[in-house]
C-alpha cells in the first residue's frame, strides 16, 4: 500500500512511522515546507498549531542525521516547557524506526542530568531560549556542529522578550546552516530576524482566513490598568456569558487574574506553560464539558484549542501584535453561533488598539462600563423574573405549605415573601461591585479628538509623557513613586520589575502602575496601600541572580 507522504522525498523508514502513528495525507503545510527542507533550503512557514508544523520540520530534520555521531547536529527553540516536551514527543514518535537521542532542557530542570546526557551526546536538542543559552554560556552545551535549526512559534517567542537570547544563541551555530522558522504570525521583528540570519529563506503561508468573523460582536472599554479586574467583574454581571475565555500577557497572569475572579465570585481555572499535559487536559476537558466556564490563558497555551461553545473571549491584556488579536477573537463565533470579544484598553493602549483597527479595517465600538446603579437594578430585574418563572409553573407546594405555616405563627405574608428574597440575594454578597475610577482624559487621545483639540497636541502629549517621569512624585492619584538601583545597564525590563515586586511583595501584578527603565535606575509607582509591604521586602527582590533594592523616591 502506497503513502501520500512517499512523493515528498521522504526514507521509506519515516514514511513508517508517520503510518503507523495513523497519518494517511501529509497536511498543507507538511506538503509545501518538506520538500523544500530536504532539498536544503531555509524555510519560513506562517503556520498556526494544529497544522501539523512539526512534523514539517522533526521529518526533514531526521532524515537529515548521520548516526552515532556523538554530538549535536541540531536544535530547535521553542517559546515554553510545554511546547519544548511536545516537539521531543512528536520526535520520538517519528523517530521510531531508527536510533535518535533528543535531549529537552528548559528551566528548573537540574543541571546535573542534562551535563551527563549532553557529555554522552545527543542528536537534537529542543530548548527554551533562556536554559538553551544558559548551558551555552556555561560551555556544556556545544553547537558548533549543527546543521540544523528551527525556530518554532518565533512570535510567541518575541513577545515573551527571548529575541535577545535567540540572537545570541543563533551567534554561536556555524552560518552554513539549514534554519526553518515557524510563526503564526509575522511581525516586523520576526521578518528583521529573519533577514539577518537566514540564506535566501523560502516562504510558505497557509491561506488566510477572514480577518474577522462577522459573527462576532466586538467593542472595547477604556480603564485605568488597576481597574481591570473590577471591570471584568462588572462585564460578567451584564453579559450573557456561558463560557468565557480571557486572554492575559503573561504565564503570572493568568494565575494571578483566576484567582482573583474566583475571590469576587466567578470561578476560573488558569491554562498555561506551567501546566503538565496530564493537568492541561484536565483543564481542558472541564472547560469542554461546562464543569468551568472561565478559562483565563495565554495565548501560546490557547493554541491549538478546538472547542466551538466559546460564547465570550476578553482580551484582559491587548495583545503585542494585530495578528494575535484575529486569532484570539477567532475562538468565538465559532459553528454557526454567534460570539462577542471584549478587550479593556488603557490609555497606554490606544496606539495598539488603533494599529488593531487599521489591520482588521474596522473600528471597534469603545463603550461605557455598566455603573454600580446600572447593575444592582439588574441584579433586582433578573430575580423578580426567576419569581415569576416559578410563579407561573406553580410547582410551589411544599414551599406555600412552608409558608403558610408561618402565616399561622403570626408573620406577616408580606415580611416571609421579603425575607424569602433576602435570603436569595445572599450570594450578591459574594460579587461585590467594586469602585472603578475615572481614566486620565490627559492620557485618552480619543477624547482629545472629540474635544477637538488642535494637532499640535501630538508632540505635547510625548512631553506631557515624559513629564510625568521628570517627577520623584507620582502623577497618579493613589500610586506612590519607587526607585529600583538598576536599570537598562542591568538588562532590566518591565516585566522583571513586576515580576519581582509581584512574587516577592505578594501584591497582584496588575496593580502596579507606570514604569520607566533608565540606564542606572528604573522608576515605579506602586499603590499607596501596598508600599509598606513592597519596602518590608527589600533584599528578597533579584533579576537573574542580580539583588536589587526598593526605595521610595526622593521629593524634589
Amino acid at each position: 500500500m502506497t503513502s501520500a507522504f512517499e512523493p515528498l522525498g521522504l526514507h521509506p523508514q519515516l514514511i513508517q512511522a508517520v503510518t503507523d502513528l495513523g497519518f494517511n495525507d501529509p497536511t498543507p503545510i507538511q506538503s509545501s515546507v518538506i520538500p523544500l527542507l530536504l532539498s536544503g533550503q531555509d524555510v519560513i512557514g506562517q503556520a498556526q498549531t494544529g497544522t501539523g508544523k512539526t512534523a514539517a520540520f522533526a521529518l526533514p530534520m531526521l532524515q537529515s542525521l548521520a548516526p552515532d555521531l556523538g554530538f549535536t547536529q541540531a536544535l530547535i527553540l521553542a517559546p515554553t516547557r510545554e511546547l519544548a516536551l511536545q516537539v521531543t514527543q512528536a520526535i520520538e514518535d517519528y523517530a521510531r524506526n531508527q536510533k535518535v537521542r533528543v535531549l529537552t532542557v528548559y528551566g528548573g530542570q537540574p543541571y546535573h542530568a542534562q551535563v551527563r546526557q549532553l557529555k554522552r551526546g545527543v542528536d537534537i536538542v529542543v530548548g527554551t531560549p533562556g536554559r538553551t543559552l544558559d548551558l551555552l554560556e556555561k560551555r556544556i552545551l556545544d553547537l558548533t556542529a549543527v546543521h540544523s535549526l528551527v525556530l518554532d512559534e518565533a512570535d510567541e517567542m518575541l513577545s515573551m522578550g527571548f529575541i535577545e537570547d535567540i540572537e545570541k544563541i543563533l551567534a554561536a551555530v556555524p552560518g552554513a546552516r539549514q534554519t526553518a522558522l515557524f510563526s503564526a504570525t509575522l511581525p516586523a521583528p520576526i521578518r528583521k530576524l529573519a533577514a539577518k540570519y537566514m540564506h535566501d529563506p523560502q516562504t510558505v503561508v497557509l491561506e488566510e482566513k477572514q480577518r474577522t468573523v462577522e459573527a462576532i460582536e466586538q467593542c472595547c472599554y477604556l480603564v485605568n490598568n488597576y481597574d481591570k479586574p473590577a471591570a471584568l467583574t462588572r462585564l460578567f454581571e451584564t453579559e450573557a456569558v456561558t463560557s468565557a475565555l480571557i486572554f492575559t500577557r503573561t504565564r503570572e497572569g493568568t494565575g494571578v487574574l483566576a484567582n482573583e475572579l474566583t475571590v469576587r465570585g466567578y470561578p476560573a481555572e488558569a491554562l498555561n506553560g506551567d501546566l503538565s499535559q496530564d493537568a492541561r487536559e484536565r483543564v481542558l476537558n472541564r472547560f469542554r464539558e461546562n464543569k468551568i466556564t472561565v478559562l483565563v490563558a495565554t495565548d501560546v497555551a490557547a493554541r491549538g484549542l478546538d472547542i466551538d461553545h466559546i460564547s465570550h473571549v476578553f482580551n484582559y491584556d491587548l495583545p503585542q501584535f494585530s495578528e494575535l488579536y484575529v486569532h484570539r477573537v477567532g475562538r468565538t463565533g465559532r459553528a454557526g453561533k454567534t460570539g462577542v470579544a471584549i478587550s479593556l484598553v488603557t490609555p497606554q493602549d490606544q496606539h495598539q488598539l488603533r494599529r488593531i483597527e487599521k489591520y482588521t479595517r474596522q473600528q471597534i465600538p469603545m463603550l461605557q462600563l455598566p455603573t454600580k446603579d446600572e447593575i444592582l437594578a439588574l441584579r433586582e430585574t433578573q430575580l423578580v423574573e426567576s419569581m415569576l418563572v416559578w410563579l407561573r409553573r406553580g410547582r410551589c407546594k411544599k414551599e406555600r405549605e412552608m409558608v403558610e405555616g408561618l402565616v399561622e405563627q403570626g408573620y406577616d405574608p408580606l415580611e416571609v415573601a421579603a425575607a424569602t428574597l433576602k435570603m436569595a440575594r445572599a450570594d450578591e454578597k459574594k460579587r461585590p461591585i467594586h469602585p472603578i475610577s475615572e481614566v486620565s482624559r490627559v492620557s485618552t487621545r480619543r477624547n482629545k479628538r472629540k474635544a477637538g483639540r488642535k494637532s499640535g497636541n501630538r508632540n505635547s502629549n510625548v512631553r506631557l509623557a515624559n513629564e510625568r517621569f521628570k517627577s520623584n512624585q507620582s502623577h497618579e492619584a493613589g500610586m506612590v513613586r519607587l526607585t529600583l538601583n538598576a536599570g537598562k545597564t542591568h538588562g532590566l525590563r518591565p516585566a522583571d520589575v513586576v515580576g519581582t515586586i509581584a512574587y516577592n511583595a505578594d501584591i497582584p501584578g496588575r496593580t502596579i502602575g507606570a514604569i520607566k527603565i533608565r540606564a542606572d535606575h528604573t522608576i515605579v509607582d506602586v499603590p499607596e496601600q501596598f508600599v509598606s509591604q513592597v519596602l518590608a521586602k527589600n533584599g528578597d527582590y533579584q533579576v537573574r541572580k542580580q539583588r536589587i533594592t526598593i526605595e521610595r523616591a526622593q521629593q524634589s
